[in-house]
């Protein structure tokens, strides 16, 4: 099968609600049913006359995947691995909680950030996702569990890729979620993680989308970050960081600070009181994440008593902070393990 031509119809996913065909009624009902009900076929949009859903059929696609490889992890997350209408492959995980439904989204095919500690860095970079792309991860995911696509109240940007490298995208994405026709999100659930663009992050207190900003930042020191993030040479701490106050500044959304713990690199007492000196004065959250393994990595995690001993000092200097324990681990599923690989 050559997926390149397998489905050249237009994504209708790549239309806002108010740009879908047909009057206003048959927009609103064609929005309906992809994004309230997440049906994946035309045939399965009922109140819609057959010719319209025949018509719409030949000229429009429902899907932006050619194929979708569900793997269930045994804590109840499950990665999907996408097989994109080029062949390409990107990869989202679900994730239930008691009283909330989460997914972490890929805004790239392979990330260009290169981090060391991560499977997804050593892929290098494929291409950006389309907002049809970046959106279609949600719907198909609740398709699967069974329900709405509106169920899904939180969406985390964490996925494959560096979302402020393909912002316009991303956005257009955001716009959707956010939109009542589309799937009606608050903005406080939608979650954008980035290595720190400071270009990007200008631009998104500009766009005054309301979105949280989480800084995967994983040292407070240039030395150390550039060992861990080799592109991080292009920008210093304190130019991303005056662009993280910037951001709260125009939002008032608390920002969070993700920090990987590396065995011996990024675990020291120094750099926890550094870390806190840092975020003087800024509404902020650190999430400390155990080192998830994957095969040939030059790291190693630190250890669970020095993670908690590591969170205890930054909570003596004021800073709130909690440890984020990985799901989905066994099926390459947590973070930092994206890699497109399949469990065996």
């Amino acid at each position: 099968m050559d997926l390149s031509v397998a489905d050249a119809r237009s994504p209708i996913l790549g239309l806002a609600p108010q740009a879908l065909p047909g009057e206003g009624y048959r927009k609103e009902q064609i929005a309906h049913w992809l994004y309230a009900r997440g049906v994946r076929e035309w045939s399965e949009m009922t109140d819609l006359p057959k010719g319209l859903r025949q018509e719409l059929a030949e000229k429009y696609r429902v899907s932006e995947f050619a194929h979708v490889a569900p793997f269930v992890s045994q804590d109840g997350a499950v990665k999907y691995l996408y097989t994109l209408w080029d062949g390409q492959k990107t990869e989202a995980v679900y994730m239930p909680y008691a009283g909330r439904k989460t997914i972490c989204i890929s805004s790239m095919v392979g990330c260009p950030a290169g981090c060391t500690f991560c499977a997804t860095g050593k892929m290098g970079f494929g291409r950006n996702l389309t907002a049809a792309e970046i959106l279609d991860q949600i719907l198909f995911a609740a398709h699967h569990q069974g329900h709405s696509p509106r169920e899904i109240r939180n969406v985390v940007l964490m996925g494959m890729g560096e979302p402020l490298l393909n912002l316009n995208h991303v956005l257009e994405a955001i716009r959707r979620m956010l939109d009542p026709q589309g799937l009606a999100m608050s903005p406080r659930r939608i979650t954008l993680s980035t290595v720190g663009i400071p270009r990007g992050i200008y631009r998104l207190a500009q766009e005054d989308l309301g979105v949280r900003l989480a800084l995967s930042l994983h040292a407070p020191d240039d030395q150390t970050r550039q060992k861990i993030i080799p592109t991080a040479h292009r920008y210093s701490i304190a130019e991303i960081m005056e662009a993280v106050r910037h951001y709260y500044a125009q939002t008032k959304r608390r920002v969070t600070l993700e920090y990987t713990l590396l065995k011996g690199l990024n675990d020291h007492p120094w750099q926890a009181r550094a870390l806190a000196g840092l975020l003087a004065g800024l509404s902020a959250h650190v999430n400390l994440i155990p080192w998830n393994p994957w095969e040939g990595a030059p790291h190693q995690g630190t250890g669970k008593e020095k993670i908690l001993a590591f969170a205890a000092a930054l909570e003596r200097m004021g800073i709130p902070v909690s440890v984020r324990w990985s799901r989905g681990r066994d099926v390459g599923a947590a973070c930092g393990q994206l890699a497109l690989q399949q469990p065996a």
